[in-house]
């Protein structure tokens, strides 16, 4: 019984970084909008640094949820 409440309890400390994931995400494009609209031209320059920033912040949540999923139905 114990054990099993265990696996619940590390599943959802485990869904923590999907909320981790989506304050980045938020943070990423907040951040770029306001360096674009400071400096318009150097905008195209960074935009691959913010795909790049998304892609990383997303992958954080992805394998939270991988971890937490794990924990609920293998161990």
């Amino acid at each position: 019984m114990e054990a099993e409440a265990a696996k619940y309890i590390g599943a959802g400390l485990a869904c923590l970084g999907m909320l981790g994931a989506a304050v980045g995400v938020g943070n990423i494009f907040g951040s770029f909008l306001q360096g674009a609209m400071r400096n318009p031209s150097a905008a195209q320059q960074q935009f691959g640094n913010l795909i790049f920033g998304f892609a990383v912040t997303e992958a954080l949540g992805i394998f939270s949820l991988l971890i937490a999923l794990l924990l609920l139905f293998v161990v």
